[in-house]
């Protein structure tokens, strides 16, 4: 009991102090005060000194205060320690304060002149100018988002937000009447907001005056437009209406017609091709060109009616092309191709059925030529595909190379700067019935050069070659054996019958021809002349009189300057002395393994087992093809099933050596086993 008492007592005891301490301390400080200056800086005396030594170098002195005019406090803030569990306020407790130091009188002045610098003239504005000034400014939004600041002492309303974080305030003027001034401003501002409202309505309905005027001219301009398209087309309307009553009296003529649609045209081009009058035109003139081209034959008298169509095209057609709206797909054409196809195209087609004769092409060519820029390219195909062609068709089958005096190529060939590869479907009835006239031809007549010759360039490369070997080269082989060459007595008929075909066969064909033909017995009549010690100079004339018979294409063949060079070796070798080896031909070389073979027979046969060369398959299949005259050369790069690709004439094969086996290509692609008889026969077809 004695100890809580003993407590008690010593609580009172602290809060009567606290009182008296705080009641004496009331009025004790201020920021001039100057007391209690010896504890300051005490707690230096515990550290190095840096602080003081740092303030006394910028100019402090202990015991004064801190800034340059010394305003600074001397006494530190002390901290006073709260009573524990005490709240604020509590038994009349109160917190020291700060004094407050009143302005002087001096800054009072100041302050007022700053505030009257600062003072704006009021500025007294007619309408005129501020909806001037508001323009100039940039203020097109009228109901502009206000900021009203109240965190001074008057509201201020704010039109930016520049300035709304702003610490400081304007002081405000000491003005009698503020509510008065208040009332006015609003009604300014209420004001200003209004004539700017209705100059903005105004500048609208001023925009929108404008735009209805503009819109009025724009429909004033569509109106006349309208209104002047409306009295073209009436006058239009009156010219065809006149049209067709003198139409219907009989008084409508091809020249009147003309005129008026020409008219038309010159005057109204834009209406012409909008209402599509080439078509009305076209209408009214079919009847009177019918009329007008009525009896005419365009065979005998193609140059009839040429001013009339010419004057129509140029109407109806213009600068358009021809094919502008030809389709034969959609079966739309131009005005104007319908013309002639309802007038021009009948009398053609029966005056070319009719009248025309195939084997004399110039009437129909005349006439094609003559109609060249009148006829569209579509009336241009019809005549060429449905009445040329079959006239053309029809001749070459019926034609009888045997009996008929004038040759084909008088009345085919006229057409192929027309025609072009539309006589392809006709060359291979000509080819025929030229192989078979070609039977019975013989080497020594020479029209069969003249008519051929004429369809090198014509027939495909592949078929020339075929006409040539199958029916011309087999001929001239013949020629060649029976030509003799005698250096005392030389005669050149069938020589030449031979040289006259050079430029028509081909080169490799040719080549062939004349090494197994001629250059032969060529070299063996040159052997057998060297070897009897003969006149040098007459052997070399002899050599160049050869060689100058032969046209420069041949002599540019590598084989051909081969053969010949052959014979000048031979020269050469008897001129110096050397000892002359007689030219071995392919036809000696089988005579000689024939015979070899015949001498072993009898040894095989007793078993003597010795092995004589003999020709290979491949020789022996190259030995026949020179005895037919047929050329037997290798495909380069060509192989089957891993065999080289050979050519025997105008086919393929590929020899399998080790099974004795000949294959070739028939027409279809397909490879068979063949015997040489139908090998041949494969050649010849």
């Amino acid at each position: 009991m004695e100890r809580s008492a003993q407590k008690k007592k010593e609580r009172a005891e602290q809060r009567k102090e606290a009182r008296e301490r705080t009641n004496s301390s009331k009025h004790s400080i201020s920021r001039q005060d100057v007391t209690g200056t010896s504890e300051v800086g005490m707690f230096e005396a515990h550290t190095k000194d840096i602080g003081m030594k740092l303030l006394e170098k910028m100019g402090y002195v202990a015991g004064r205060g801190l800034g340059k005019n010394e305003q600074g406090i001397v006494t530190p803030v002390e901290a006073k320690l709260r009573p524990k569990h005490m709240g604020l306020g509590f038994n009349d407790y109160k917190e020291n304060k700060l004094l407050v130091v009143p302005p002087s009188a001096e800054h009072k002045e100041k302050h007022r002149l700053n505030g009257r610098e600062r003072r704006k003239m009021a500025e007294i504005l007619t309408k005129d100018d501020l909806l001037a000034k508001k323009q100039v400014e940039g203020t097109e939004d009228i109901l502009q988002q206000k900021v009203i600041d109240m965190r001074g002492p008057q509201a201020r309303v704010l039109t930016n937000l520049d300035n709304l974080n702003s610490n400081e305030y304007k002081e405000q003027e000491d003005v009698p009447m503020k509510e008065l001034q208040y009332n006015i401003r609003v009604e300014i501002e209420s004001t200003e907001a209004d004539i700017q409202m209705k100059d903005r309505q105004l500048r609208k309905e001023r925009e929108k005056v404008e735009s209805l005027l503009e819109e009025k001219k724009t429909r004033e301009r569509e109106e006349a437009r309208q209104r002047k398209q409306l009295q073209t087309i009436e006058v239009i309307a009156g010219v065809l209406d006149r049209v067709q009553e003198d139409n219907g009296s009989g008084l409508l003529t091809l020249d009147s017609l003309l005129k008026t649609f020409l008219d038309l045209k010159n005057k109204y081009a834009d209406k012409y091709k909008l209402c599509n009058l080439s078509v009305v035109a076209c209408a009214y003139a079919l009847p009177l060109l019918s009329r007008a081209f009525q009896g005419w034959d365009p065979l005998q008298n193609p140059s009839h009616g040429l001013e009339i169509m010419r004057s129509w095209r140029d109407l109806v057609q213009g600068d358009q092309p021809y094919d502008y709206a030809d389709n034969t797909y959609t079966g739309t054409v131009s005005p104007y191709t319908e013309m002639v196809s309802e007038v021009i195209l009948p009398l053609v087609r029966l005056a070319g059925t009719n009248t025309w004769l195939v084997r004399d092409p110039e009437p129909m060519l005349r006439f094609l030529e003559t109609w060249d820029r009148l006829l569209s390219p579509l009336i241009l195909q019809s005549i060429l595909d449905h009445v040329v062609m079959p006239k053309l068709t029809a001749g070459v089958d019926s034609w009888d190379p045997c009996s008929e005096t004038v040759p084909i190529h008088v009345w085919v060939h006229p057409w192929l700067p027309v025609l072009g590869q539309r006589l392809e479907t006709l060359y291979h009835a000509i080819q025929y019935k030229l192989g078979q006239v070609l039977h019975a031809w013989h080497a020594s007549d020479a029209s069969a050069y003249m008519h051929l010759f004429l369809w090198k360039d014509v027939f495909p490369t592949v078929n020339w070659e075929r006409l040539m070997v199958n029916h011309i080269v087999p001929k001239l082989r013949l020629a060649l054996q029976e030509f003799e060459i005698n250096p005392s007595n030389q005669k050149l008929d069938l020589f030449k019958w031979v040289m006259m075909w050079a430029n028509a066969i081909p080169v490799h064909h040719m080549v062939h021809l004349l090494e197994f033909g001629f250059f032969n017995k060529w070299h063996q009549v040159l052997y057998h002349w060297l070897c009897s010690n003969p006149d040098y100079n007459e052997v070399c004339n002899w050599y160049m009189g050869w060689k100058n018979r032969f046209p420069e294409e041949l002599l540019a063949n590598e084989r051909i300057r081969v053969l010949i060079s052959t014979g000048l070796d031979m020269m050469n070798r008897a001129v110096n002395g050397n000892e002359l080896v007689q030219p071995i031909t392919r036809e000696n070389l089988r005579y000689q393994c024939a015979t070899e073979r015949r001498k072993t027979d009898p040894m095989q046969q007793a078993g003597t087992g010795i092995n004589v060369p003999d020709l290979s398959f491949k020789e022996t299949i190259q030995a026949y093809a020179s005895e037919q005259g047929i050329l037997f050369m290798p495909r380069v790069g060509k192989l089957y099933n891993g065999y080289q690709v050979y050519d025997f004439g105008t086919v393929g094969i590929y020899m399998d050596s080790s099974r004795r086996l000949l294959y070739a290509q028939a027409k279809d692609g397909i490879w068979g086993a063949v015997t040489l008889a139908q090998l041949i026969y494969m050649t010849r077809t």
